[in-house]
């Protein structure tokens, strides 16, 4: 009778443990088909990177050292992002932005705060872009006030940082976003040949170049 018990507690364990292993395929394939079915729909929709355009910036303040190779400067930006798809979301995780020139950081990178940009939404910024000393190439500050006392430099306003596609309720992983927007900062003359303070404000209204 003992032995008989046993057995039919061995089976029934067993017939447990087939039923749980049943149950955990059909779930496992279940979750496999909705990935796949989220995933081709995410590669026919295609999603397109998001644009970037520079409006406008006020310049407060703009110093060469070419004694010391530094540059102080500091830049008040207005930048704006659309979202050109009509059913994909993007979730701007990380994203800084700073000045560049001749592919060197003139300012300190400002952190632009996470957002999420809805379907064909347009999202607008305004970080102030500064540095104090910041140490360049030698060369790179002679070319800069070279520039400055002819009345015209040309920066890079560029951002870094990682985004996100949202389809549905499905959320990719992380993307790295570049982007490079370049800004002519003229400078005006007096009558002594020496460089002026730098006008007050600029209306740019560029494209900027974006990779994802």
């Amino acid at each position: 009778m003992a032995d008989e018990e046993k057995g039919s507690s061995g089976h029934q364990d067993d017939d447990r443990r087939k039923l749980y292993r049943h149950i955990s395929a059909v779930i496992c394939f279940l979750l496999t088909v909705i990935l796949l079915i989220i995933l081709l729909i995410f590669l026919i929709l295609r999603p397109s990177k998001p644009s970037f355009t520079l409006q406008d910036g006020k310049l407060r303040a703009f110093n060469i050292s070419t004694a010391t190779a530094a540059v102080t400067s500091s830049l008040q930006i207005t930048i704006s992002s659309r979202n050109p798809n009509d059913r994909i979301g993007i979730y701007y995780d990380q994203f800084d932005v700073y000045i560049a020139y001749r592919n060197q950081q003139i300012t300190l990178p400002t952190m632009i705060p996470p957002t999420y940009q809805g379907h064909k939404e347009v999202a607008v910024w305004s970080p102030n872009l500064y540095g104090t000393e910041v140490p360049v190439a030698p060369g790179v500050a002679m070319a800069l006030a070279e520039d400055e006392a002819a009345g015209m430099v040309l920066v890079n306003v560029k951002g870094t940082g990682r985004v996100r596609w949202k389809v549905g309720s499905f959320v990719t992983a992380g993307y790295k976003l570049t982007v490079n927007c370049p800004a002519y900062l003229p400078f005006e003359k007096r009558n002594d040949g020496s460089v002026a303070e730098p006008a007050v404000k600029y209306q740019f209204v560029e494209d900027c170049h974006v990779e994802v």
